[in-house]
């Protein structure tokens, strides 16, 4: 994309509804645009970072052999009523009526809707275990919607639903949905810790909520340092082994990990005192095992081995895909700007032109811009150079690709790294591997 015709709107000062970092940079890097209370419009440079982060979130899914759908976001009031949840909900559901006068909401959530879809296609226990997922936008009516994505009343969300047989084989999937996540996380370029989480009137500790690290957290966190050594992309888990989900799942809870909420200091001190680590943490991310609570509800049954009415087990899993872009930026960014991990950045660099109309550094840059031009963002402004180094700092592109008069006579370029500000120069040809191939 070409800068000069992109829709790309930077603000130079902070916005003054912006309460937080990710709002006020998120404004001001021109990711989004606000269009009621709690209601955002993505602009271009936020719409790719969305689009990134789901991607890889759909790839961890499939991974595992969850299978994508899509559901609607209006949803008919019936299928709440048979699970009981309807009345129960309280004012955060939007409930509409069409022209018939027939009662709709805007979904805040799917269990009702998948679990009415499963049973009408899935009739016998052989058919399992199932693992379905979407992501899609939901709506929750916040009384006071605030800081910008990170608290909104529409939001984008994975949502995974799981079926299962009983509840050993629940258990499998829950195991799954963790590694899963964990890559997805580490993926994203982000620390995020599993912590225990309430189980609420079910019971049971299948529950965990995944809080990346951010000063701005809304919970206090505390967990092992050894958590921050994993490599989750290199575990070596057989999904379609039980014994080797069991081993996975005991070595990552052996790790202290809790909430303020939840934080038992006499665990806390069996950890070395080097690798206790404290901080604030923002959810992202939340899996769930709930048994047979809406398979029952409404009556969604199978057929079991012995003919008989089965009800399968069922498990959510949640990932904030919205709120991540927001967590991300809580988690990365400095004075000038966001410092994007290379897997979510809307450009993989920026290539700025500090003589526009040079012969020379013109044709210097279209060239780099030619070898990638979905992956780069084009500076080519008849702007000062500082306003294009400030503008490539808030926007956060992992690299900058610099061209200036005197390095474009010799054939070099000066390429920067936005996460540490090294700098590098090099030839074309040098630039742009380093770049495509990081």
């Amino acid at each position: 994309m070409r800068l000069s015709r992109g829709f790309l709107p930077t603000l130079k000062e902070n916005p003054a509804e912006a309460q937080i970092v990710s709002h006020r940079l998120m404004l001001r890097a021109g990711l989004v645009r606000q269009t009621s209370a709690g209601i955002y419009a993505w602009l271009p440079a936020g719409w790719r970072v969305l689009q990134n982060i789901a991607r890889i979130v759909r790839e961890e899914q499939n991974a595992i052999g969850a299978q994508e759908l899509l559901m609607p976001t209006i949803q008919p009031a019936e299928l709440w009523k048979r699970s009981g949840r309807y009345d129960a909900y309280g004012p955060e559901m939007l409930r509409i009526q069409d022209r018939h006068e027939r009662d709709l909401l805007y979904g805040p959530t799917n269990e009702e809707m998948i679990t009415d879809l499963f049973g009408q296609v899935i009739k016998s226990y052989r058919e399992l275990p199932q693992v379905l997922y979407h992501i899609q936008w939901k709506f929750r009516d916040e009384v006071r919607p605030r800081f910008g994505v990170m608290r909104g009343r529409e939001f984008f969300m994975k949502d995974a639903y799981s079926f299962d047989v009983d509840y050993a084989s629940a258990v499998d999937t829950y195991r799954r949905m963790m590694l899963a996540y964990l890559r997805t996380f580490q993926r994203l370029g982000v620390k995020a810790i599993p912590m225990v989480a309430d189980t609420g009137p079910i019971g049971g500790e299948l529950s965990h909520e995944f809080l990346i690290l951010a000063p701005t957290g809304e919970s206090g966190v505390f967990f092992d340092g050894a958590f921050e050594d994993q490599d989750w992309l290199s575990e070596p888990v057989d999904i379609a082994d039980r014994e080797s989900l069991d081993a996975f799942f005991t070595r990552m809870t052996s790790f202290y990990a809790a909430t303020d909420e939840k934080h038992d200091e006499s665990a806390w001190t069996d950890v070395p005192a080097e690798r206790r680590r404290e901080g604030r943490g923002i959810e992202v991310g939340h899996i769930f095992h709930f048994g047979r609570k809406y398979t029952e509800s409404m009556d969604i049954a199978v057929s079991g081995p012995d003919g008989a009415p089965l009800y399968p087990e069922m498990g959510s899993y949640g990932i904030g895909v919205s709120r991540l872009v927001a967590a991300i930026i809580e988690a990365s960014h400095d004075e000038n700007g966001i410092i994007w991990p290379d897997s979510v950045a809307p450009f993989r660099a920026a290539i700025l032109n500090l003589k526009t109309g040079d012969a020379a550094c013109d044709a210097i840059c279209e060239t780099v811009y030619a070898a990638a031009p979905d992956a780069f963002l084009y500076d080519d402004r008849a702007e000062r150079a500082g306003v294009k180094f400030a503008d490539a700092d808030l926007m956060g592109h992992p690299w900058q690709i610099i061209v200036g008069p005197r390095g474009a006579k010799e054939g070099k370029v000066e390429l920067k790294r936005r996460q540490d500000g090294a700098r590098f120069e090099l030839t074309v040809d040098e630039a742009i591997a380093r770049v495509t191939a990081a």
